[in-house]
């Protein structure tokens, strides 16, 4: 999902990385290398493979793009590398280039600029992570994760299909995926080494887990890809994105037992003797937190039942959490993610831009051009996956999903299939270290431990690299499932 700034314990996704690595300089420069190489090789499939696949087309058939529209996407592909390499939020670079080209490349006015500003997703945005950071500093979610923990009566092998569900609660409810992992990560991972599970797959499956609630029709990244896709024509079914997205995870964290069973990593040794879990004590909810569950289920009812906006729902439900506990409300407020607000803002803004000066349309038409739609979205699917293993998801979605339009208004492939596809390659491959979840992972591994753990989720997050966006366009796009 989005990569929201979200500070890790007892260590930060930088300070992860740098004493994680015996030589990060070299780790960012390939890092960097290889989220430009992607780019360029996707921009390069789409500009010029018409001639290599189609060399029958005739030269006045493809349309060429004019140094108006260049500039725009050089710009873009810039502000990718560089909130790559550095920690900079690439929705602030969006604003402020969305002004620049505006401005002064196109002669629009501040009203223009800002005519697709998102101000529905920024109300989501602002509304859930309000809500649910009440429910985390009061004790809400502790109650939640006690008493499915306690379910497991000892029966340690299914903890981490126990935090794969509450994961996907969580996210399905409204929770940011990095949220969702911030909060499950460091019981998870204490639980896994108590009862000798590997960490790296621990963590596995509570990423897995908040990505597959993580495009329900209550979540921000749901209502993002739904609301894009309906801007640019294609209306999609969110039913059946929420319902693709949880069946590829389930998938995904199937396989990942089948492997480390294979490798004959599931019990690990380097976590020390199995020990007994207690699972006795679980504290009974009280004031607040019984109001905050009780808010949760009026937020589905509300949303699920009424079709009333999730916003303004949560906004509602979280007045009355902080007119409870009024002195602690500035606290509360500061649990909105506002780097993901500048991200989506700035993102869609920008994108918005594009659009406006022809470039998604050029692309798409070029890309139309390699005359085969199933490869089309298989590169697209490759592109968005390897990119996100090291950028922002979100800000991939809003830039990759316009570009779908043309193909499937000249095409027969399923728009919720293909659409389905793209987003679920950009969010399974978030379990790199590089990523928020994946840094989260290893900060809550133990301290003489976490080397290890770095590595091998490295190992991991390669392979998934690999797999996931072939196996989410070949499960959902060539078969028109959806």
């Amino acid at each position: 999902m989005a990569k929201v700034t979200y500070q890790p314990a007892p260590e930060s996704e930088s300070e992860t990385r740098d004493q994680n690595s015996g030589s990060p300089n070299r780790r960012r420069r390939i890092l960097l290398v290889t989220v430009a190489a992607s780019v360029i090789l996707g921009l390069v499939a789409i500009l010029f493979g018409g001639a290599i696949f189609n060399p029958a087309a005739t030269p006045e058939s493809e349309p060429t793009m004019t140094a108006i529209q260049i500039i725009p996407l050089v710009i873009l592909v810039v502000m990718f590398v560089v909130a790559t390499k550095w920690p900079l939020n690439i929705g602030v670079m969006g604003l402020v280039a969305s002004f620049g080209v505006g401005y002064f490349m196109l002669g629009m006015t501040d009203k223009e600029i800002l005519a697709d500003f998102p101000a529905n997703i920024i109300i989501t945005i602002i509304g859930v992570t309000y809500f649910f950071s009440m429910a985390q500093r009061n004790g809400t979610i502790d109650i939640i994760v006690q008493t499915c923990v306690r379910l497991v009566r000892g029966k340690t092998m299914l903890l981490p299909w126990v935090f794969f569900l509450l994961a996907a609660s969580l996210t399905a409810l409204g929770t940011f995926s990095p949220a969702a992992v911030a909060l499950l990560a460091p019981a998870a991972i204490g639980l896994a080494y108590e009862s000798r599970i590997h960490p790296v797959l621990m963590g596995a499956f509570i990423i897995n887990g908040a990505h597959a609630g993580g495009f329900s029709p209550l979540s921000v990244a749901g209502v993002l890809v739904h609301d894009i896709a309906v801007k640019n024509g294609f209306p999609i079914s969110q039913g059946s994105l929420f319902a693709a997205s949880f069946a590829l995870n389930l998938i995904l964290s199937v396989l990942t037992v089948v492997l480390f069973a294979l490798l004959g990593k599931i019990r690990d040794g380097a976590t020390g003797q199995l020990a007994d879990l207690d699972t006795t004590h679980t504290a009974r909810p009280h004031g607040q937190q019984i109001l905050t569950l009780a808010l949760i289920v009026a937020m589905l009812v509300c949303a699920l039942g009424f079709h009333m906006p999730i916003g303004f729902v949560a906004l509602s439900a979280g007045l009355l959490l902080a007119l409870v506990n009024i002195k602690e409300h500035q606290t509360f407020i500061g649990g909105v993610s506002w780097s993901t607000v500048l991200l989506v803002a700035g993102m869609i803004t920008y994108v918005s831009l594009l659009q406006h000066v022809g470039v998604i349309d050029t692309l798409a038409e070029q890309a139309l051009a390699l005359g085969a739609p199933l490869l089309i979205a298989l590169v697209l699917c490759y592109v968005i996956g390897v990119g996100s293993a090291f950028a922002s998801s979100t800000a991939l979605l809003t830039a990759f999903i316009p570009l779908a339009g043309p193909l499937l208004a000249t095409s027969s492939l399923s728009a919720s299939g293909t659409v389905a596809a793209l987003a679920i390659a950009a969010t399974v491959v978030d379990v790199s270290p590089f990523s928020t979840d994946g840094a989260l992972v290893v900060a809550n591994a133990r301290e003489d431990d976490r080397q290890r753990v770095y590595k091998q989720l490295m190992v991991y997050a390669g392979g998934v690299v690999l797999v996931a966006p072939a196996l989410a366009w070949a499960l959902l796009v060539p078969t028109g499932i959806m």
